[in-house]
């Protein structure tokens, strides 16, 4: 290459360099900047300190190593080479790399260790986790080692076993080819194919390698109890393990050890050939297969199968120990739950926990909370809302909450310029909340918090903000993907937007920005830092930019839990609440580990998906683990982001060496929890779906009962789409149900046997009085058959009086039925099944609007009605219970397809009309005939409202008649709201 191209390629690289080191420069300073804003500074230091001193030390370590062998290989050259033709085409080689050895050796080395410290950055936890292990006060059941060994120290002693394989390795196949370049391994001519000082080098390196092997087998034995071995399918060390793979793994480590001594020996003090040890080497392999893989392949061919439980029983009880301890499930309470097919209580309108049903869905309600609440078309609450419970006026229950955000994708193509985005549009208003139970005006909830005004005057919400929030503001939340930049030099000089006027909704009132939050920008060399960072002239051009303003970036809620603490799962559902006058974000962080001797290993992404995942609940990454605990409560500043962590579980050994490796103080003590953001702490619903997945296998404890899985569970898939496959969620509840001592707020789920729709158990999670966290199992007896979630809406909807009136509900296709949450609630001795029924116009953008309320009692086929609301619901399940006079027999009226016992001439006339109102229309769609279709329409309303006139004269029973509606929809709602309705 001429001089011209050698410094183009030089300067070239430079500027490569340059650039690389610049960008990673600005990350870093950046990083800082924010870390410093959030007062974590010990977590940013911590992590690039521990990732800086592994690159250093592992990379300059491999590349000593593999760069002293080539060294060596090259000092150990012979000085005089015979004569052939392999050593003349070799010489050509050698004149080139000779001169200039010392820079290729220490390029290369330089290259591998670049890779090797790479990797090693990437093993921080590890080595964080190693050096502030914590003891777990248990011990596995094969070897009797603390728990704290497979968590803190496998891992990284794994990694460094694999560090020293590759650099042995390298350094055998670099000074292999340096020793045959300068001849101290040759192919050709007379004489040894090897000189004395290449093969004690050679042969050194491959003992050191077989050394190695004897630690890998070590290793390897206590790895046994972290792979699937146990049949069926269990996790840990099974009989064969035990008894023929780990007394194999013990004989091979110490036939490696000789193998190594005799590579040494042989090749160098007794025959100096390389005969033997190949022999050595060729024996090694022999038991490897004999005594690794035959024999323990026999002893399961001819011992174990033959009698598979009588051999693996012991071990199948460690894998259920091990699994129920790690994923927390040991204090499962169990109870067994006598539900029956009886008749309604007359006392079920009056049941607290039938009252507290939650009515609203959080996932259908978004769009109705967006178009109630709001005045410009920007503001967004999210795919799905929230469960919270709050108390009011000394009641404490569920609430459906939402912040009201700025969705920067709704802002109109005038409104997305860089000023609008970053300075204007900075920040959302409110949180919003509705009761769990109550709507009012044709089916939208009742607003009780949040509102845009002052003095609130809305038919269907509360006229104060009975959740009032004192800095109602949100720059931090979960749809603040941009930048924002705040703050003004001239504090009478406002520009964000903030709400619309009361009096006029076309203009809004401004806001300055006054929190700590985000980072300062004043200086120009910060303007020029964070353009260069977001390719973005305008933090140096920009008026908008000033000497007080201050940058937020990294806004939502999970992005910053997971910055501040980067060794936690977070929860994929983060909730609002108003906390001291505040909105702050509640987290729940998980601490995991993959680990867990015996422990049944899970995929995070797959065991929490379900019909919610990826709208308004994040999906959890695809990670492995074998143990899991809810350590930690977070909370996030909606206002100046600020984040705090609280120690939730003070036992677990994980969460305090990662506490301890950040100085002791990231995490708030358990104590000093304040007791108003206590009040708010839920069951984390991503840990309820491991532990309800895992009990549905787990919840056997019995190693004979387990091994035939004839008890085995599992989750229903969604009610009213079981075709899709996406499983039921759990809903949250604020009830109590049967062997509990007070109303809980709770999350809760039902499971029906493996591959069968009867419903199996409830299984619900909590926090009981104390705090602590409780999972409790209501299993159904195995001589009753109790519908499961997917019979009961089935039953429910093909019920033909249930069917024909929602029939009536899609208006000739003009409007959709939707159904809500389907709720099953363990009362008395049976179960009440509730499911919101909601109707979607056709119309763009309309919102879902909850309509009717679809309930059984005991099984699904019996007591059927659809109400207005939950009171009525209830009572005329009451009603039912009442006119059997609590037999326990059905009555006629209730069966599908029967008609009632009672019913009035005027009420059958009614009923007749509208089954030939709705035939006429059928016809005019048929017939494509619009002025038929509207006419057809005009009579059918005219039909259903006398129906409804003759039915709320009393002349209905609370039994419906198959041929018409219990309620008709009806064109106007009192404005005022009820309970339930």
């Amino acid at each position: 290459m001429s001089r011209r191209g050698r410094v183009t390629v030089g300067v070239l690289v430079g500027v490569f360099i340059l650039f690389t080191l610049l960008g990673w420069g600005i990350d870093a300073y950046t990083d800082y900047l924010w870390f410093s804003e959030v007062d974590k500074t010990k977590v940013f230091s911590g992590v690039l300190l521990t990732k800086l001193v592994l690159f250093l030390v592992i990379g300059a370590a491999t590349a000593l190593v593999v760069g002293g062998n080539l060294y060596l290989a090259y000092r150990l050259r012979p000085l005089l080479r015979p004569h052939s033709a392999e050593q003349a085409t070799l010489e050509r080689y050698r004149s080139v790399l000779a001169p200039r050895l010392g820079i290729w050796i220490t390029v290369l080395s330089a290259v591998i260790g670049l890779f090797a410290g790479l990797s090693a950055q990437g093993r921080w936890k590890d080595w964080m986790l190693f050096r502030n292990g914590q003891s777990f006060g248990k011990v596995d059941p094969q070897f009797k080692v603390d728990i704290g060994f497979y968590i803190f120290d496998y891992p990284l002693l794994r990694y460094l076993l694999g560090v020293g394989f590759t650099a042995v390795v390298l350094s055998v196949l670099g000074s292999l080819a340096v020793h045959y370049i300068f001849g101290g391994v040759r192919l050709q001519g007379v004489g040894d194919r090897m000189t004395t000082a290449a093969r004690a080098h050679l042969t050194t390196l491959v003992a050191i390698f077989v050394l190695l092997k004897a630690v890998a087998y070590v290793l390897d034995r206590r790895a046994l109890l972290l792979e699937q071995h146990v049949s069926p399918g269990l996790y840990g060390a099974g009989y064969t393990d035990v008894n023929a793979l780990l007394p194999a793994k013990e004989i091979l480590a110490y036939i490696s050890i000789v193998v190594a001594i005799a590579i040494i020996v042989f090749s160098n003090a007794v025959m100096r050939n390389l005969v033997w040890p190949g022999v050595s080497l060729a024996l090694l392999a022999v038991s490897a297969v004999a005594i690794g893989g035959i024999y323990p392949l026999a002893v399961q061919n001819f011992q174990v199968k033959p009698s598979l439980f009588d051999k693996e029983q012991a071990y199948i009880s460690r894998s259920i120990a091990a699994t129920r301890d790690a994923f927390g499930l040991t204090d499962t309470a169990v109870e067994q739950y006598s539900a029956r097919d009886e008749d309604p209580p007359t006392n079920l309108p009056a049941d607290t926990s039938a009252q507290n049903v939650r009515l609203i869905d959080p996932q259908l309600v978004s769009q109705a909370f967006t178009q109630s609440q709001q005045f410009r078309g920007f503001y967004d609450f999210g795919e799905k809302l929230d469960v919270d419970r709050y108390t009011i006026d000394n009641k404490t229950q569920d609430y459906v909450v939402g912040a009201r955000e700025i969705n920067d994708e709704k802002l109109s193509a005038q409104q997305r310029n860089w000023i609008n985005r970053h300075t204007v549009y900075t920040h959302g208003y409110g949180l919003v909340a509705a009761p769990a139970n109550q709507v009012c005006g044709g089916g939208l909830p009742y607003f009780v918090s949040g509102f845009l005004a002052t003095d609130n005057k809305g038919s269907c919400s509360a006229t104060t903000d009975l959740i009032k929030a004192e800095q109602p503001r949100i720059y931090f939340g979960e749809q603040s993907t941009e930048y924002a930049i705040v703050g003004q030099s001239d504090p009478n000089k406002k520009v964000e937007f903030d709400r619309p006027q009361e009096q006029n909704t076309n203009a809004s009132d401004l806001y300055t920005y006054d929190g700590k939050g985000g980072v300062e920008i004043g200086s120009f060399f910060r303007r020029m830092v964070f353009a260069i960072k977001n390719t973005e002239s305008n933090f140096l051009l920009s008026d908008a930019v000033n000497d007080n303003s201050r940058l937020m970036y990294i806004r939502t809620p999970r992005e910053r839990v997971e910055k501040v603490a980067p060794f936690l799962t977070i929860d994929g559902d983060p909730y609002p609440a108003v906390v001291g006058g505040r909105i702050v974000w509640i987290l729940d962080g998980y601490t995991t580990a993959q680990t867990y001797p015996y422990a049944q290993k899970i995929n995070l992404a797959t065991e929490t998906r379900d019909e919610l995942t990826g709208t308004g609940s994040f999906a959890l990454a695809r990670d492995d683990v074998n143990y899991i605990r809810n350590s930690v409560k977070a909370t996030v500043d909606a206002y100046d982001g600020t984040v705090k962590l609280y120690q939730f579980d003070d036992q677990d050994p994980v969460l305090k060496a990662w506490n301890k490796a950040f100085g002791g103080d990231l995490v708030i003590p358990k104590a000093d929890i304040p007791a108003e953001l206590a009040e708010h702490f839920r069951y984390p619903a991503d840990l309820f779906k491991v532990q309800r997945n895992l009990l549905t296998k787990f919840h056997v404890t019995d190693p004979r009962t387990f091994f035939s899985g004839d008890d085995f569970w599992q989750v229903p898939n969604a009610p009213d789409a079981p075709q899709t496959g996406d499983k039921q969620p759990p809903f949250y509840l604020n009830v109590k149900l049967p062997d509990q001592d007070e109303t809980r707020f709770q999350l809760t789920s039902g499971v029906t046997p493996a591959n069968r729709e009867n419903m199996a158990a409830l299984i619900s999670g909590s926090y009981d009085a104390n705090g602590k966290p409780s999972l409790e199992v209501l299993e159904l007896p195995d001589d009753t058959v109790v519908s499961g979630p997917v019979q009961v809406h089935r039953l429910m909807t093909s019920n033909a009086s249930i069917a024909q009136q929602l029939t009536l509900l899609n208006r000739g296709g003009q409007q959709t039925v939707l159904y809500g949450n389907l709720i099953s609630l363990p009362l008395e001795n049976a179960i009440l099944y509730v499911e919101p029924v909601y109707v979607k116009s056709a119309q763009a953008n309309a919102a879902p609007l909850l309509q009717k309320v679809l309930m059984s009692y005991g099984d699904g086929g019996q007591y059927v009605v659809l109400e207005d609301d939950l009171t009525k619901g209830l009572k005329a399940l009451a009603a039912l219970g009442k006119s059997t006079g609590n037999t326990g027999t059905t009555p006629p009226s209730t069966q599908p397809g029967a008609p009632p016992a009672q019913v009035s001439g005027d009420l059958a006339q009614a009923a007749a009309a509208v089954d030939k109102a709705i035939e006429d229309l059928r016809n005019a769609q048929k017939s494509g005939n619009f002025a038929a279709q509207g006419e057809a329409l005009q009579a059918l309303d005219e039909a259903m409202s006398r129906f409804q006139a003759v039915q709320g004269a009393g002349n209905t029973p609370a039994a419906t008649p198959s041929g018409a509606p219990s309620v008709a929809p009806s064109a106007s709602v009192a404005p005022s709201p009820s309970v339930g309705g």
